[in-house]
C-alpha cells in the first residue's frame, strides 16, 4: 500500500514540473505565432464552387 502513496506523490511532482514548464513557455512567448499572419495574405482563398442553377423544362406543344 505504501508503494501507491510513493507513486502518487511522484506523479503529482512530475505533473507540477510539466505545468510550471508550460507556464514559463507561455510567458516567454513560445506559442506566439508571428509568422502565419504575415504570410496569410499571400495564399489564395479557396474558390467556392457555385451550384448549378436548376432550370424548369417545359414541354412545347
Amino acid at each position: 500500500m505504501s508503494v501507491i502513496y510513493i507513486l502518487l506523490t511522484i506523479s503529482i511532482i512530475v505533473a507540477l514540473v510539466f505545468f510550471v514548464a508550460f507556464i514559463v513557455a507561455v510567458k516567454n512567448g513560445q506559442f506566439d505565432d508571428s509568422y502565419t499572419p504575415s504570410v496569410r495574405m499571400l495564399f489564395e482563398d479557396e474558390l467556392i464552387k457555385e451550384k448549378p442553377k436548376k432550370t424548369i423544362l417545359t414541354k412545347k406543344e
